[in-house]
């Protein structure tokens, strides 16, 4: 198997091209202040996980509802005016400093495609924060549904086949084992596995899975993936 004989590569885009953690961790301290600055990582991540699968609609949208759960839960602000400055926050998470970069370079040799879990309205600034690198873009709101249902890949792979692109020509590329990478190999994808966390205990931000699917390619970052494309 090589990377030549993919011509799409399909992308989670956040978790893997937008750093949402630092995005997430960076506002609840800024919002919550002195009794924020206190908390470790998992102690926002766990909050917001369980906020987050209970507000699992548009992402432009419930944001506001999630930061009011883990604040409830841990003491934080609970005013109108927090959960607003997280809403907003979260529409400008920034790229990992390696992404514009390596989507550009990737992008020489590939069509590339978006498959979000945002909805469109979200998605737009993503995308305008990655230099607008896609050819094609899935939303959730699109799809009606969010990855890890297998009915998410199936509206792309149809989508995709309307450009005349057979699913064994696609590579998708993402670091959410939970959402992405064992549900697409499941379904007989190759995948590739951007490891964001590599050498970080847990699963940060992202469900944890009993079990990690070995995917076909592993890198680090976006920008081994695309040194590992261009040594072809």
């Amino acid at each position: 198997m090589s990377f030549s004989d993919f011509k799409v590569l399909t992308f989670d885009v956040v978790g893997t091209l937008i750093d949402f953690e630092t995005g997430i961790l960076q506002a609840v301290r800024r919002i919550g202040g002195p009794a924020a600055a206190k908390l470790s990582d998992d102690e926002i991540f766990t909050p917001y996980l369980r906020g987050r699968e209970l507000n699992y609609e548009r992402s432009s949208e419930v944001m506001a509802l999630v930061y009011l759960h883990l604040a409830k839960e841990l003491g934080l602000p609970t005013d109108e005016q927090a959960a607003d400055a997280f809403q907003l926050a979260v529409l400008r998470w920034p790229a990992f400093a390696d992404s514009v970069a390596a989507l550009k370079r990737l992008r020489k040799h590939f069509r590339l495609v978006a498959m979000t879990n945002a909805d469109r309205s979200a998605f737009s600034f993503y995308s305008h924060t990655l230099g607008n690198p896609f050819h094609d873009s899935v939303t959730a709101d699109e799809a009606l549904c969010a990855k890890p249902d297998p009915q998410f890949f199936a509206f792309n792979r149809g989508r995709q086949s309307g450009f005349g692109y057979k699913q064994e020509e696609i590579l998708h590329v993402a670091q959410s084992q939970h959402h992405d990478i064992g549900v697409a190999k499941s379904l007989g994808y190759k995948t590739c596995w951007i490891e964001r966390r590599q050498g970080q205990k847990g699963f940060g931000g992202t469900p944890a899975v009993p079990q990690l699917t070995k995917p076909d390619y592993h890198f680090p970052t976006l920008k081994a993936l695309a040194d590992a494309v261009e040594k072809v």
